[in-house]
């Protein structure tokens, strides 16, 4: 469950960032590049830090 929130979340922030950079201002790709080096780094370390924000939040595996 929680695996598949979290890459619900992530495409969110994808998305969301490249319509905002479309739409809005451009410097909103940093976002989007932030994410995929995030993405990057959890498959390098098996680190993440959204799992770590979602169990505080409760949401189990």
């Amino acid at each position: 469950m929680k695996n598949r929130l979290i890459r619900a979340i992530a495409g969110s922030f994808v998305l969301i960032s490249l319509l905002l950079a479309v739409y809005m201002n451009i410097n909103f790709l940093w976002f989007t590049a932030f994410v995929g080096a995030n993405l990057l780094q959890s498959s390098l370390t098996k680190w993440c830090l959204m799992d770590n924000i979602l169990a505080g939040l409760g949401v189990k595996d």
